[in-house]
C-alpha cells in the first residue's frame, strides 16, 4: 500500500482549489449540428452532461460504430478522454477513416488520440490516484457551467462539519439526487465500485425513481444522503445536503464525491490496499504502462 495516496474527499478539494487559482480555459465552441459524442465510463457521462443542450448522439467504446450507422445527420464527433489513451486512439482512427471531423476533449497534451483528432482542447488537472478522475472531468464541466469553485469549497466545509459521526457503522449508502441530474448517477455508482467493490453497497436514484419500490426492503445500516433534495420521507437514517445557489452538475458531483470520500476515510483502506495490484493488471489489459498516480 502506498501511504501517500489521498482519499477522494481531499482529491475533490484539491481540484476545486486548482479551478479557483488557475483560470479555466473557455469551453471550445464546437459548431457541429449533430455530433457523435464518445467516451468510456465516466467520460461518457461527462459527454452527456456537456452536450445535454444539443442534438448529440451519445455513445461509448462498445457501441459508437452501431450508433453512427443508426443515427442520421451526424456531422462531426467529440471524443472525451482524460488521458487521450486506452480506447481513445482506436476510436479516433475509426472516425477518421469514416471522414468524420473529430474534436478531442482531454487533460493530456500530446496524447495519442490528440495526434489523430482534427482539433484538441486540453483542460487542467492535478496528479491523482488512478481511477479518481476528479480534476479531469470536473475541469471540463466547470469550464462549461462556470460554477464558482470557492462557493463549492465552502459547501464542502459544511458537509464535513455536519456529516454523521458514525459513517463506519453504515454498510449501505443511498444517494438521492434531483431528477434533472440523472446523468450523474453512473458517476457515483462507479466511484462506489472503484473504492469499495463488494465491501460496501452504494445506490443512487433520482427523487422520482426513489418512489418506485427502491425502499421496499429497509436496513438499519443504510444511510440516505440527499443532494439538493429535502428528504423527509425515505429511509430511517438521513443526511440532507443543501446545494448553494446557482449550482449545476459540477457542484452536485463535487458534493457527492466528497461525501463518498468521507465514507472512504471512515472505513478500511480497501482502494489503497489493492490499487497497485490492479494497475499492474490493467496495464496488461490495455497494453500500456499505467501508474498508481496519474500525473
Amino acid at each position: 500500500m502506498q501511504p501517500s495516496l489521498i482519499n477522494l474527499d481531499e482529491c475533490v478539494r484539491n481540484a476545486l482549489r486548482l479551478f479557483a487559482e488557475k483560470k479555466l480555459p473557455e469551453f471550445p465552441d464546437i459548431d457541429f449540428k449533430r455530433p457523435l459524442v464518445v467516451g468510456s465510463g465516466n467520460a461518457a457521462v461527462t459527454g452527456r452532461i456537456l452536450f445535454a443542450d444539443t442534438d448529440a448522439v451519445f455513445a461509448d467504446e462498445s457501441d459508437y460504430v452501431k450508433k453512427m450507422a443508426a443515427a442520421k445527420g451526424i456531422d462531426g464527433a467529440v471524443i472525451i478522454s482524460a488521458s487521450g489513451g486506452k480506447h481513445a486512439p482506436g476510436i479516433a482512427n475509426e472516425l477518421k477513416s469514416r471522414g468524420l471531423k473529430t474534436v478531442l476533449l482531454t487533460n493530456t497534451a500530446d496524447s495519442a488520440a490528440g495526434k489523430i483528432a482534427d482539433a484538441t482542447a486540453v483542460f487542467p488537472k492535478n496528479p491523482e490516484p488512478y481511477t479518481y478522475n476528479t480534476s479531469t472531468y470536473l475541469s471540463m464541466i466547470f469550464s462549461k457551467t462556470k460554477e464558482d469553485p470557492n462557493a463549492v469549497l465552502a459547501m464542502l466545509e459544511n458537509i464535513e462539519k455536519t456529516a454523521p459521526a458514525d459513517l463506519k457503522r453504515c454498510k449501505a449508502f443511498y444517494l438521492l439526487i434531483p431528477d434533472e441530474y440523472e446523468a450523474v448517477r453512473d458517476m457515483f455508482l462507479t466511484k462506489f465500485d472503484e473504492l469499495f467493490g463488494p465491501k460496501l453497497l452504494g445506490r443512487c436514484y433520482t427523487e422520482d425513481e426513489t418512489k418506485h419500490a427502491k425502499t421496499l426492503v429497509p436496513s438499519d445500516a443504510e444511510l440516505f444522503i440527499s443532494l439538493g433534495v429535502e428528504n423527509d420521507t425515505f429511509g430511517k437514517n438521513r443526511f440532507n445536503i443543501p446545494l448553494p445557489e446557482h449550482s449545476g452538475f459540477g457542484t452536485l458531483i463535487a458534493a457527492g464525491y466528497f461525501f463518498i470520500g468521507l465514507v472512504q476515510k471512515a472505513n478500511p483502506p480497501y482502494f489503497k490496499e489493492n490499487v497497485e495490484r490492479y494497475v499492474a493488471e490493467a496495464s496488461k489489459i490495455f497494453g500500456e504502462k499505467l501508474s498508481v498516480i496519474v500525473e
